[in-house]
């Protein structure tokens, strides 16, 4: 029963003898509250030292996962999100945020979201069982987990972003705004942010970093041959971000700000997330029809948590479904190149919101890495933040060499080339797979095709 504005990162515990019952340490705001517990004699071994102390994995409360929409209600992931921008934004953001609210109950509204995301998306894309991915990954005894990836390399587009460009991009003609402004790393957002406004007749400019824009060439001819007009920023996809939100302030009245990633101020970052969130729904449908159940375990790459967050979001509540997520380690944690932010992030302000990022002592961000360019962002959505500080999901890492050994074997098992972002999430299954029990129900998701990176696989 404590109080929700404790700071979960300041709790220690300690065993003090002779009871051996737990001194609980907690920061509350300012002040230092000390409260004791009693502990089941059972856990606590009697052979441990007075002195020792417990390294315990926090995990999210009873009351976090049965009041998650409360917690999280209004732009705030418990201390994560919120609106950090200039008052000339506030308006048109809540103005957004109306928008928003209104179209999630608008009948007529869902029903042609419904009818695009079928008719042109290509929805419901498959739970693909992965056999010799499976077999691959037995033990000795013939026994391990069952593999399933969710193919959203099969939308419309090549990966998982046309889910919420679509429907964002109405929402946007819906506003009356004639023009849209985005930013895209790997390019996936910009192909469908592009494709999005060329079926619904909006004009539209991407902006996109110089050092991903001749890693993904082909994205950049894509985006043009769709009508968009695609402006070079020096840097790379945070560079581009900054830009084009500096664009769209500069044109309020009469352009739609389309972010594909689940950043920024609100109502941003729960906008795409509940675009996404299709992808959980129609994985828990799919999972009942194929065996009968809930998955056992998720498992998606990390970059700022778009696609991680469309198909945890579904299972959050449900606890016996284990929560992966994969960040990219690039070089390595300890080379300074990578983009691993939760796993040595700070909590700071960026890009009108509060979540986790890769930053120095003075808090100036620091260049993130990744040989998957759609990972390389200096921070994490505050709803991934929150899933990170509660405990309720779990992060991992993978380098650039795990990532391109796993894109090769699911080309060579399953004739399947993932994008380079999903194959981080594949990667983890090298460390995953061993530590399950037999049947084991992992599903993958598999955001994007890699047809987009063959030629950084080929020179790698």
């Amino acid at each position: 029963n404590m109080p929700c504005n404790i700071d979960t990162s300041f709790l220690t515990l300690q065993v003090c003898p002779p009871n051996r019952n737990l001194i609980l340490n907690r920061r509350v705001g300012n002040r230092s509250v000390v409260s004791e517990l009693v502990v089941n004699q059972s856990i606590v071994s009697t052979d441990m030292p007075g002195s020792s102390t417990l390294v315990i994995k926090k995990s999210v409360s009873r009351v976090q996962v049965d009041n998650y929409e409360r917690i999280v209600s209004n732009g705030k992931f418990g201390k994560f999100g919120g609106k950090f921008v200039a008052e000339t934004l506030m308006t048109c953001l809540s103005m957004l945020e109306a928008e928003f609210k209104l179209v999630l109950h608008d009948t007529e509204f869902q029903t042609e979201l419904e009818r695009a995301l079928r008719d042109y998306v290509g929805r419901e894309t498959p739970l693909y069982f992965a056999q010799r991915l499976t077999n691959h990954y037995k033990n000795n005894n013939g026994e391990g987990p069952e593999i399933y990836l969710k193919r959203e390399d099969l939308n419309h587009g090549g990966s998982h972003k046309m889910n919420n460009a679509i429907a964002q991009a109405m929402i946007a003609k819906r506003m009356g705004r004639k023009k849209v402004v985005a930013a895209t790393g790997a390019g996936q957002h910009g192909v469908a942010t592009a494709a999005a406004c060329a079926k619904l007749s909006l004009e539209c400019t991407i902006f996109m970093g110089t050092v991903d824009m001749k890693a993904q060439a082909s994205n950049v001819l894509l985006m043009k041959l769709l009508g968009a007009q695609v402006k070079a920023v020096d840097g790379n996809f945070k560079d581009a971000s900054s830009q084009a939100i500096r664009d769209w302030m500069g044109n309020l009245d009469t352009s739609y700000y389309l972010t594909g990633t689940v950043v920024g101020p609100h109502p941003c970052p729960s906008m795409v997330r509940e675009f996404q969130s299709v992808i959980g729904r129609e994985t828990r449908r799919q999972a009942f029809e194929k065996w009968g159940g809930k998955p056992d375990v998720l498992l998606a790459c990390v970059g700022s948590g778009s696609n991680a967050l469309g198909l945890f979001h579904e299972f959050i509540k449900d606890e016996d479904v284990r929560i992966i997520g994969v960040e990219a380690a690039g070089f390595g944690l300890d080379s300074g190149k990578h983009s691993a932010t939760l796993a040595r992030g700070d909590v700071g302000v960026y890009h009108g919101a509060m979540s986790y990022l890769l930053q120095d002592e003075e808090g100036q961000i620091i260049e993130p890495y990744s040989i998957g360019v759609g990972l390389e962002y200096p921070g994490v959505g505050p709803e991934v933040s929150f899933l990170k500080e509660t405990g309720r999901a779990e992060f991992y890492t993978a380098t650039d060499r795990e990532a391109v050994d796993a894109y090769k074997l699911l080309c060579r098992l399953e004739g399947i080339f993932p994008a380079l972002e999903a194959s981080h999430a594949l990667a983890f299954l090298e460390k995953l797979c061993p530590t399950l029990p037999n049947g084991t129900k992992v599903v993958v998701n598999l955001s994007g095709r890699g047809d987009k990176d063959i030629s950084v696989v080929s020179n790698y």
